[in-house]
């Protein structure tokens, strides 16, 4: 994979996942560098002038008006890192960590936070070395994630533990193995390290990618759902989508059209199903539509703030001055991420309710629970209570937290979003899901199997999607045909869900 070349202004989320998953390397743009320095010019120029610059030659917070002499900067730097870092445990993944890392590098270089040379290598440096800082998940109020982020400030001066070669080690015993030397703080380093709102925006970024890849899976499983029920597919149709004109609805529905080319449910040699389905069947892949154009919300706004300074004050290189503002804001970013919370709650009760109908034989003409036909075992009766439990846990985490914010520092902070908390609401409803699309697929798959024994069960070929989805779950679950653990059965069709099996080779 080739290097990527940072300059502030066209980082993408594929670049972002390439460096978070992969670790694609990272170099900066050699124009950077010059935004850098000029930015610095500008900043160091009007201070001598006499200019109060907030961060800069004044404290920060409630300290605004208290005067930093520049021979107290270095001090003052290590002060604001120290006092700043109080993020609390669990820790962000190393993937979360290294796209915030690559986040804040990138809208650094756009020149506007007086930021070191020295300070932009050490982001490529722990990137390209393999050294992740430890970041805490809880703390920050995303309004910058001024509380948490700054624990990646501590591991480039050599304080804290990081994770290097799957271990958890020191940050300059990591360095030091490394060759590098650790953060010599300049100018305004701490404050340009606080002032981002990477946590946030890494995190986000991360769950978008987990979202899109589940809504694949969930529509490729709703699919082989269909066909165990032996549904009616009429509404997937094209033109009749496209009628409607909803991207995400147009975009899930053509999917599902694909996933099951060639299936039984277009032939005509089939038994007789209803006219019409419950709307979690024959509307399934317009709510999984939902959440896509939810999605395209959230990447819209995302995709603009990872190529913007989130710096205050920020540097204008064009008029040479710096001015203050409050483009650390992600109202509208969290909104989004809310919204695709609601979402995904909808996609959580439709696959429940898909799951409480596939058991009921009054509805599918099959055995109750879906249990072998000699009564050897009881099937997924008693899975409903836990199909409820997770959808429960679901509709408590579409709570929304953008609202929940106290004033602090004397009042002058008193708006806040929450996004880091938001995402990681959200992000725990994407778990909860992946255990309800692999049980999803068990159902679906085990109804398939029944199908196809009844007398007249020649008719049963599956699509060209759904043929695939079920050969990987059949190939570490079997079909209930007897007694066995079901929480097993479980766990390995989430395993299968968590490692994207259910993916096609290439998405």
């Amino acid at each position: 994979m080739d290097t990527l070349i940072l300059n502030g202004h066209d980082l993408t989320l594929q670049d972002v996942y390439d460096v978070a998953y992969d670790g694609r390397k990272v170099e900066i743009a050699a124009d950077a560098y010059a935004r850098l320095a000029k930015g610095r010019e500008i900043m160091q120029e009007l201070s001598k002038g006499g200019k109060a610059i907030y961060g800069f030659n004044r404290g920060v917070g409630q300290n605004k008006d208290v005067t930093i002499d520049e021979d107290f900067m270095e001090t003052q730097n290590r002060m604001m890192l120290r006092s700043h870092s109080l993020g609390l445990p669990p820790f962000n993944t190393d993937e979360e960590v290294r796209a915030m890392m690559v986040i804040r590098l990138n809208n650094m270089l756009i020149g506007a936070s007086c930021a070191s040379d020295d300070l932009a290598n050490s982001y490529r440096d722990f990137l390209n070395h393999g050294i992740t800082p430890r970041i805490p998940r809880r703390g920050a109020v995303g309004e910058a994630d001024i509380t948490t982020i700054t624990h990646i400030g501590l591991a480039f001066i050599g304080e804290e533990d990081v994770n290097y070669k799957g271990k958890v080690v020191s940050a300059k015993e990591a360095m030091e193995k490394e060759g590098l030397k650790p953060l010599h703080l300049q100018l305004k380093d701490t404050h340009t390290i606080m002032l981002s709102n990477s946590q946030g925006e890494g995190t986000a970024a991360i769950l978008v990618h987990e979202v899109e890849n589940l809504v694949k899976m969930s529509d490729r499983i709703f699919c082989l759902d269909y066909e165990g029920l032996n549904g009616n597919i009429e509404p997937m149709r094209e033109d009749v989508n496209e009628l409607r004109g909803l991207p995400g609805q147009i975009r899930c529905a053509a999917r599902c059209r694909e996933d099951l080319e060639g299936s039984y449910l277009y032939s005509d040699n089939r038994p007789e199903h209803a006219l019409q389905d419950p709307l979690t069947f024959r509307g399934g892949f317009i709510i999984t539509g939902a959440v896509e154009d939810a999605l395209d919300y959230v990447k819209k706004f995302l995709s603009i703030q990872i190529n913007s300074p989130s710096d205050n004050p920020c540097i204008m290189l064009d008029k040479k001055d710096v001015f203050v503002n409050s483009n650390f804001e992600t109202t509208s970013l969290v909104i989004g991420v809310e919204m695709l919370a609601i979402a995904l709650a909808h996609l959580s009760r439709a696959v429940n309710y898909r799951l409480i109908r596939m058991c009921m034989p009054e509805f599918t003409h099959l055995p109750r629970f879906l249990a072998p036909r000699n009564g050897s075992a009881h099937g997924y009766d008693e899975v409903q209570n836990v199909l409820s439990c997770l959808d429960a846990e679901n509709r408590y985490l579409t709570t929304p937290s953008s609202v929940d914010f106290y004033p602090m520092q004397g009042s002058i902070e008193d708006h806040a979003s929450n996004l880091p908390l938001a995402v990681t609401k959200c992000r725990q409803m994407v778990d909860n899901l992946r255990y309800l699309v692999g049980m999803e697929a068990l159902f679906a798959s085990q109804a398939v199997d029944l199908r196809k024994s009844d007398d007249n069960g020649d008719y049963v070929h599956l699509g060209k999607g759904t043929q695939k989805a079920y050969d990987v779950l059949r190939a570490v679950v079997p079909e209930m045909k007897s007694n066995r653990s079901v929480y097993d059965d479980i766990n390995k069709a989430y395993q299968i869900v968590l490692e994207e099996k259910f993916l096609a080779d290439g998405e």
